[in-house]
């Protein structure tokens, strides 16, 4: 929370780290990307000149080096899609860019924290400017004071200012689980637990509904503020959307620890690739972020100690969770199982839950059976 006279000075270094970082960037474009130490000898130099200071030099070399890493990596992936494809022809054929006011990396050395007072004191091109004030929840605050790592980074989105700081948490121990909570995740329903829970996605769908009308009329329109606002709404879903899988997490994790069980996910590694759909569907599957809850749900796991395992989601929505018969008709609907053999009838997502359930604990059998040393 800078007054004006701190955040115009904030304002002007990221401006100007970031128009360095676009000019370190065409070097190593030009160079076909270094490493970092050859990339430093042909851009340190000029760096210094500009104002930068040594440690805000190393690190725009860094950042950029690093954006080159990632890029070739989403590459490797397939994340820009095929050889020769418009996007990712787009991707290999000119420098990486950064905005203006994109996160700046920091350490201990030109960035320290004051948690008692509340306050930082941060390196900008205009020299050392102290006793900026931060804001932050107890808890993050508390987590800042026994967790934080070296690094920080400074970054101004929608005209607000972020210092977004690296805390390494230790793993919790994990305890034995005396049964599995399986999860079943989908689109009508977000999540549905064998124990009853069931996060509805009616209202997320509703929105992303929204969303995605607003974006047409955007994209049709084609002016520069349009697209401007089509980033920003992008920003504003994927917020709404992380906040939605954090709090469905949340309960989750919250309800295996009071319970002391485990937690079984489905391994959706693939998934679209997998799932045949019309087209009319595909919007919908391809805009909610399967591995992010999951992802959420791991790490708050992790956290509290809770024990997560990941199963395979094979057959798991056909086959009965009372007899394990299994059959292609026995989901009715979308929300409807009917065993064909023995004639359950039960909500579909809470079969499949179930039927998850089992699974993990079968994992985790299997798992800590193979822990154990054969006898002599």
């Amino acid at each position: 929370m800078p007054d004006a006279g701190q955040a115009l000075a904030l304002e002007r270094t990221l401006h100007v780290v970031n128009e360095a970082a676009d000019w370190v960037s065409a070097v190593a474009f030009e160079r076909g990307v270094p490493h970092v130490y050859e990339l430093r000898r042909h851009t340190y130099a000029e760096l210094k000149s500009r104002g930068l200071g040594a440690q805000a030099a190393q690190h725009v070399i860094k950042k950029v080096r690093d954006a080159y890493t990632t890029l070739k990596a989403n590459i490797r992936a397939g994340n820009l899609g095929k050889p020769g494809s418009h996007r990712r022809v787009k991707a290999e054929a000119k420098p990486v860019v950064f905005r203006p006011e994109a996160a700046q990396p920091y350490d201990d050395r030109f960035l320290s924290w004051q948690y008692d007072a509340g306050t930082v004191s941060v390196w900008t091109v205009e020299g050392r400017v102290k006793n900026i004030a931060f804001a932050c929840s107890a808890g993050a605050l508390k987590t800042l004071q026994e967790h934080r790592q070296d690094e920080s980074d400074l970054v101004r989105r929608d005209g607000v200012f972020y210092l977004s700081a690296t805390c390494e948490v230790p793993e919790a121990e994990r305890y034995e689980p005396g049964r599995f909570i399986g999860v079943d995740l989908g689109v009508a329903a977000i999540a549905t637990t064998s124990t009853g829970y069931q996060a509805a996605g009616r209202g997320l769908n509703r929105h992303r509904r929204r969303q995605l009308e607003l974006r047409r009329k955007l994209q049709n329109k084609r002016t520069k503020s349009a697209k401007r606002l089509l980033k920003k709404r992008s920003r504003s879903e994927k917020r709404h959307a992380a906040n939605q899988n954090h709090i469905i997490a949340k309960t989750i994790v919250t309800e295996a620890e009071r319970t002391s069980s485990g937690i079984a996910l489905e391994n959706l590694t693939g998934i679209r690739q997998r799932v045949r759909l019309r087209k009319p569907q595909r919007v919908t599957l391809h805009s909610w972020a399967f591995a992010q809850l999951a992802d959420f749900i791991a790490y708050k796991a992790k956290r509290a100690g809770v024990p997560v395992v990941f199963v395979d989601p094979a057959y798991t929505s056909q086959q009965c969770c009372e007899c394990g018969h299994i059959d292609d008709n026995n989901p009715a609907s979308q929300s409807v199982f009917i065993c064909r053999n023995c004639g359950v009838v039960a909500h579909a997502d809470r079969n499949a839950s179930r039927n998850i359930a089992r699974k993990g604990e079968a994992v985790w059998t299997a798992g800590r059976e193979s822990r154990v040393p054969a006898t002599p």
